[in-house]
């Protein structure tokens, strides 16, 4: 866990080693009021089993600080890590909120996974859809949603105290940026929504959802929209919307599938719930063959 101060707030890192993610704890001193914003659920993809080992690392600094946790804030239906939102919903009573065009993401994945019946791609799943530009509250802290599309349809930010949790927009400016082509995903919609991010104040925090760090380097995930602007190896001042779309193309052809992509959707459009049980009382993740 490190510890970063704002203006008027406090924002807890917590770093997961094992899928290179970074959760945030968002505190608003004043009412003692939080947000968590994607925090992971651990998974053992040899055994199938999950655990709250991550999660709980938040929840004892909730209960530590004698927090109300407001929010539980998504920033997109993740492809590398289980969501523990679901399991910490039950700890804490808070909302679980994302963008509303997860409706999109959810409606590609039940045709690909033949999800049961009763899933319904309306989002319901969600205690709250955010829309484009709303305004809501964390505790007195005034907080903005924006949509931010590309990496998937779904992208969210959300501007908080002054500084923005980016989701899978930007990476530490060594790394640069997201994948574009997963299902939905668009580079030009990417650069679009990283321009969108570049635009906002210099001196403007920016928090990383994950960071890969390359060789040499320890774990990092903050940086301000000048150290984006001058250094992001992907999309520093200068590079053009075409430059940066067939850079994106040609990258994301190289790369393999995110090794827990197919159990993190299934869980992920559900807002962290496991899939239902089936009638001996086993709940199951598929494996869609020669499908993606």
């Amino acid at each position: 866990m490190t510890l970063h101060h704002l203006a008027h707030s406090q924002v807890e890192a917590f770093f997961d080693p094992a899928t290179w993610t970074v959760s945030y704890l968002v505190l608003d001193p004043a009412t003692r009021q939080a947000a968590i914003v994607d925090p992971v659920l651990d998974y053992d993809p040899r055994s199938g089993r999950t655990h709250t080992t991550s999660a709980e690392r938040i929840l004892t600094r909730v209960r530590e600080q004698d927090l109300s946790v407001a929010w539980i804030l998504e920033t997109h239906a993740h492809a590398d890590h289980l969501s523990a939102a679901a399991w910490l919903r039950q700890q804490t009573g808070a909302r679980v909120a994302i963008g509303r065009a997860i409706q999109q993401v959810q409606k590609t994945f039940k045709a690909l996974f033949n999800l049961e019946r009763d899933f319904l791609p309306d989002g319901r799943q969600f205690d709250h859809l955010f829309d484009d530009g709303e305004v809501f509250q964390i505790g007195s802290l005034q907080a903005t949603a924006m949509l931010v599309p590309g990496h998937t349809p779904a992208d969210m930010a959300y501007q908080v105290d002054g500084a923005v949790f980016v989701g899978d927009t930007l990476f530490m400016p060594d790394v640069g940026s997201a994948r574009a082509d997963f299902p939905g995903g668009d580079a030009a919609q990417l650069y679009r929504s990283v321009q969108r991010l570049l635009a906002l104040p210099p001196e403007t925090p920016l928090f990383m959802c994950h960071d890969y760090p390359p060789a040499g380097r320890a774990p990092a995930w903050v940086s301000t929209v000048a150290e984006q602007r001058a250094h992001n190896i992907h999309v520093h001042d200068g590079v053009s919307e075409a430059a940066f779309v067939a850079m994106r193309r040609a990258r994301d052809a190289t790369l393999d599938m995110p090794t827990l992509i197919l159990p993190s959707i299934q869980v992920n459009v559900r807002a962290g719930e496991l899939p239902p049980p089936e009638d001996n009382g086993v709940r199951y993740l598929k494996v869609p063959l020669n499908a993606l």
